[in-house]
């Protein structure tokens, strides 16, 4: 397959098959970030949060199962070839959540509204791929690598089943699946939860997404020459590579980002159709579009200092239970929340 077809198209298909789930499960199973923390900060519903729960642990318990099956070297991912910068995640993620609240949607997001005709997503995909690429390779990039400099894991990959495996001499694996059940448990703790097949359907589906991801990319590798990087979903710099191939498309060839991005406009595309929820929409006012912009940029910024945006930290990274991943959803979470609270109340005293 891989002599026939060639390397860089087969790891596009395998970015393509995942981001047609995610695309599809933005639009059909309403899997989103931002929503899911706006709806349990000011709607005081959990079920979107317990749907990333889920989403997370299948992801965990499936990347781990590959561990155990040997389809999958933890460390040949970056996650956990690099030394973990506490720093960089707090600051990046920061920036990623407020921004994201002010454009209104993380980059994934952007993606599967921008497949059911939203054309102000179009703003915040181009701003975003392009301040995530002047930050990881253009006139921004001194600045980063000066700040948070990357350097080579230790012996100890950064993870945490690594870290227990080490200390307890149990088994890697058998530690990551048992984390994930464990995660899953805690999702399916909610009665909501358990009552929307939809939701669980959905959220499973997004953990397969990355998944296959992890049993498609080792495979490449592995047995073809080029040796293609092991990557999973993540939607910040691959969005900037996605826009570059759209303009130099002769001189590049496929990959697994642009594949997974790809993907995510189709699914999202065909889920709008499914839906009925396919029209055209375009920004009214100046002022959203100058916020969304703003934030468009914050989370381009944030989410190549944290090495991953929502998706790439929160799931991606997470399957593979890196220190990272934690650590940047919470402040994706916690910048979230302050921009949604200056958004939706502001800051200015009560008046007694």
């Amino acid at each position: 397959m891989l002599d026939g077809w060639g390397e860089a198209n087969v790891a596009a298909i395998v970015g393509l098959f995942g981001g047609i789930l995610l695309g599809l499960a933005a639009r059909l199973g309403r899997f989103c970030t931002l929503g899911a923390i706006e709806d349990y900060l000011y709607g005081g519903n959990d079920l979107r949060l317990r749907m990333w729960a889920l989403a997370i642990g299948s992801a965990v318990a499936g990347s781990f199962a590959l561990m155990a099956l040997s389809f999958l070297s933890p460390t040949d991912s970056f996650y956990l070839s690099q030394k973990w910068l506490p720093l960089a995640s707090i600051v990046g993620g920061g920036l990623f959540g407020y921004g994201m609240a002010l454009a209104g949607n993380c980059g994934y997001g952007a993606l599967a509204r921008l497949g059911g005709g939203d054309l102000r997503s179009f703003v915040i995909v181009l701003v975003m791929g392009i301040s995530a690429y002047a930050t990881l390779s253009g006139p921004l990039a001194w600045l980063r690598l000066a700040l948070f400099p990357p350097e080579p894991a230790g012996q100890v990959p950064p993870g945490i089943a690594h870290a227990l495996g080490n200390l307890t001499g149990v088994s890697i694996a058998l530690i990551g699946i048992m984390i994930g059940v464990t995660i899953m448990g805690l999702a399916f703790a909610g009665q909501n939860l358990r009552n929307s097949k939809s939701s669980i359907f959905w959220a499973v589906a997004v953990g397969i997404s990355v998944v296959s991801a992890w049993a498609g990319m080792p495979y490449i590798h592995d047995t073809g020459f080029d040796e293609l990087t092991v990557v999973s979903h993540t939607f910040s710099a691959p969005v900037g590579e996605f826009i570059l191939y759209g303009m130099t498309a002769s001189g590049q060839t496929v990959s697994f980002a642009i594949g997974s991005v790809g993907g995510v406009l189709l699914g999202a595309f065909f889920g709008s159709l499914v839906k009925g929820h396919f029209r055209w929409e375009a920004c009214e006012d100046p002022r959203e579009l100058k916020r969304q912009i703003v934030g468009a940029a914050l989370m381009g910024v944030g989410a190549v200092v944290a090495v991953g945006c929502s998706i790439g930290q929160g799931l991606s990274a997470f399957s593979l239970l890196a220190f990272s991943a934690p650590v940047t959803f919470a402040a994706i979470f916690a910048g979230a929340a302050f921009g949604l609270r200056q958004l939706i109340v502001g800051f200015a005293p009560a008046n007694n």
